[in-house]
């Protein structure tokens, strides 16, 4: 098949979206399929020697065509800016798919959010007889709403007018848990018949055999400390001023650091919060490249995975299957609608609380580093879970059969 993904990331940029866009990409393309990729120009969330590259508008990387979109700013900028830049990439994304994809197209993938890139889906399913297949990673903009983000009346309604074409345009519609498919039939009126669970995967290859001599426990200065690490996104949707005050509930424990890698627009306020607070126990670090990302991971004793309890969707955070196919422990501090919970309970990999509840989440930690020896276990139970539902390789398979 000839199959086009759209999405608003892709590596360089150093993001769960991006990397699951990618092996996306680079899956099908081992299975015999001609893929091309349609993507935003990298500009943020970039590693310090990725910062100022130039990349080419058109390349072949690993047998996928990769296209590449100059746009408007859409990341670390207010939310006005950001929404007027989400506005034209339907528009900027369509004029460079038709210079650039002359052929038969079987099947357009669009990942959301952003949501207004969903539109493309349908123009491209209009020009090229595409089957359109909408991947939603969180529903917007019920999770815009939801943070106090986004308020005036008549914005929400013409986001939810979008919002309602994409889904009607769409053959079929993915969402990555069971709590989001039920939310889409209740909530929005999508039939059930056009909506599948597909939970995202991981590529656990890159986890196995780290033989390069990288030591971020060393670089940093964290030799012999208890680290849980939190690696990703620092935005209004990750609520980690709750994780900087849980880090200072527990400040009398001297081994313990939260080692936090990683960019967003709510950085500044969280190094602030820290300053402010005179924590030690709380490490920020920038962010670290896709292939020293499992090195990253293998440095800590735990992975942190946190969601603001202002969310009120089903989210799961990527960075929760990184930590699995890693074969480390997880304490989640979650919303309580997050289908993570169930992760964490079926996985039998560690720990999930309400981040709404800081005494909870002390307990956890204390808990988890008073229990060092059932950390192994954890992180084994999590491994092999990854490996019965969340593997590339059978979540390929199910992507293929709703190709056809």
């Amino acid at each position: 098949m000839n199959i086009l993904i759209v999405a608003d990331v892709y590596p360089p940029e150093v993001s769960s979206a991006a990397n699951l866009m990618q092996e996306l990409a680079e899956g099908l393309s081992k299975r015999g399929h001609k893929v091309a990729v349609a993507t935003s120009y990298p500009k943020h969330y970039l590693t310090t020697e990725g910062a100022g590259k130039n990349f080419n508008t058109l390349s072949v990387e690993n047998s996928v065509e990769v296209i590449r979109i100059k746009t408007l700013p859409l990341h670390k900028v207010n939310f006005i800016v950001r929404g007027i830049s989400q506005l034209t990439l339907s528009f900027l994304f369509f004029r460079k798919v038709k210079k650039f994809i002359k052929g038969k197209l079987d099947v357009v993938i669009v990942y959301s959010p952003p949501l207004p890139l969903a539109l493309i889906g349908g123009k491209i399913k209009r020009r090229y007889g595409a089957k359109f297949i909408l991947n939603i990673q969180d529903l917007f903009p019920q999770n815009a709403v939801d943070l106090g983000i986004l308020k005036n009346k008549l914005l929400i309604k013409f986001f939810e007018l979008i919002e309602k074409k994409a889904y009607q345009s769409a053959d079929k519609i993915t969402f990555h848990s069971e709590g989001g498919r039920r939310f889409l039939i209740e909530k929005k009126g999508v039939p059930a018949e056009k909506i599948a669970t597909l939970q995202n995967w991981i590529d656990l290859e890159p986890f196995k055999n780290l033989t390069k001599d990288i030591s971020f426990r060393k670089q940093y200065g964290l030799e012999g400390k208890f680290i849980f690490l939190f690696a990703g996104i620092m935005g209004p949707a990750q609520g980690l001023e709750f994780l900087v005050k849980t880090a200072q509930k527990v400040s009398d424990l001297k081994d313990i650091v939260f080692l936090l890698v990683g960019d967003g627009m709510e950085k500044e306020k969280i190094e602030k919060m820290v300053k402010d607070y005179g924590l030690k126990n709380i490490i920020i670090k920038p962010f670290v490249s896709k292939d020293e990302y499992p090195y990253l991971v293998r440095e800590a004793e735990v992975g942190l995975v946190c969601l603001s309890s202002e969310n009120k969707t089903p989210f799961v955070p990527g960075k929760f299957l990184g930590y699995l196919a890693a074969a480390k422990p997880v304490l989640a501090f979650l919303n309580k609608e997050s289908d993570g919970f169930a992760l964490a309970r079926e996985a039998g990999c560690g720990y999930a609380v309400r981040s709404d509840n800081p005494e909870e989440a002390e307990k956890a930690v204390r808990q988890i580093y008073g229990g060092r020896n059932e950390l192994k276990r954890l992180g084994e139970n999590g491994y092999r879970y990854a490996l019965d539902n969340l593997s590339l390789e059978v979540s390929l398979k199910k992507i293929e059969d709703l190709l056809s």
